[in-house]
């Protein structure tokens, strides 16, 4: 009893004294540079902004496409912008799951290396349109509608099949989420220390363009079909997004506005003003390609968003991550650049 009262005595003292003993996880900080993380497909990648990567231009197979322009290298959230995206990838592609894709492998195994160096302070996710609402492939089916004059075009179809596509894609998404989670915990981080970001997509496409001109510009598109993708096939691709985000505990940024009054076309004569690139081929996908550049290669650029979009992506990733808000709306402002809205 004596003995314990002296030390009870002894710890009192020491305290009142200022000495705070500090446990050992306090006592370490963290002092790793810290990084934002893209994941995802080619509209996080950068495809159609140029200046992209060496080894992801079609060399040994690799069109990954990730761009130096890409919008997670326009943020400044951090001290690093690392990018992880690829062209062409789906869900699965972004999951845990044993896949390849243009000769890479899960983008969320190798978020645990890069989680591991680095501090990483945001992940964020862009994925799912090239699943079940393969969006490449309506683009292209939309096109064929257009050289068709006497076609109704390809809206009154996708209104019937559109919402059961973006459904279906919604659980793809969902395992992608938890996956990336499990690749921090993985490497770490416990959830709530670091910002897990889905976006949607920005509409490449507006019906408000040259009502005779915009095909040989470079848009062969119905204006009425155009004018359905933006107002309702992509709004409605966002908001399966959303829910997919919510029911992961993920925080949401919404891109379907984001270009809104400069996608493709938009200028009429002058693409100068346009976030999107119109149809573009790319005859340089041989040099570096080869005779695999055949095809969809010279052509995987169009209708995506070009550096400036890239750019104003960015914006509004900073902006959103610095408000701390769960969701937000990407929107042009009156100062002609994007804003994060909630």
């Amino acid at each position: 009893m004596r003995s314990t009262k002296i030390t009870a005595l002894a710890l009192g003292a020491l305290l009142a004294g200022g000495l705070v003993v500090a446990s050992p996880a306090a006592s370490v900080a963290d002092d790793r540079p810290t990084a934002i993380v893209s994941l995802g497909d080619s509209a996080i990648s950068g495809e159609g902004a140029g200046d992209y990567e060496a080894g992801t231009r079609g060399e040994n197979g690799n069109w990954c496409h990730r761009s130096a322009n890409a919008l997670v290298h326009r943020t400044a959230v951090a001290d690093h912008t690392i990018n992880l995206a690829c062209s062409g990838a789906e869900a699965a592609n972004v999951s845990l799951a044993d896949t390849t894709h243009y000769t890479e492998g899960s983008q969320a195994r190798r978020l645990i290396g890069i989680a591991q160096q680095y501090r990483v302070t945001t992940v964020v996710v862009q994925v799912g349109a090239n699943d079940e609402p393969a969006f490449a492939d309506t683009i292209l089916d939309c096109i064929a509608e257009w050289f068709n004059p006497f076609g109704a075009g390809c809206r009154k179809k996708l209104r019937t099949e559109w919402p059961q596509r973006v459904a279906a894609m919604a659980p793809r998404v969902e395992v992608a989420l938890a996956d990336v989670r499990s690749a921090m915990s993985q490497a770490g981080y416990a959830d709530g220390s670091y910002n897990l970001i889905l976006t949607s997509y920005a509409s490449p496409l507006t019906e408000n363009m040259d009502a005779t001109l915009h095909g040989p510009q470079g848009c062969p598109f119905k204006l009425a079909d155009a004018g359905y993708g933006r107002t309702e096939a992509v709004p409605q691709l966002s908001e399966a997004l959303r829910g997919a985000a919510t029911r992961s505990g993920a925080k949401f940024l919404d891109f379907s506005r984001a270009t809104e009054g400069h996608e493709a076309c938009s200028g009429g004569g002058d693409s100068s003003t346009e976030w999107q690139n119109r149809v573009k081929v790319d005859p340089w996908a041989w040099v570096t390609g080869g005779l695999d550049a055949i095809g969809i290669h010279m052509a995987q650029e169009s209708f995506h968003p070009n550096a400036r979009g890239h750019a104003q992506l960015g914006r509004c990733v900073t902006e959103f991550v610095g408000s701390g808000a769960n969701s937000a709306r990407c929107l042009v402002g009156s100062d002609g650049n994007v804003h994060a809205v909630q």
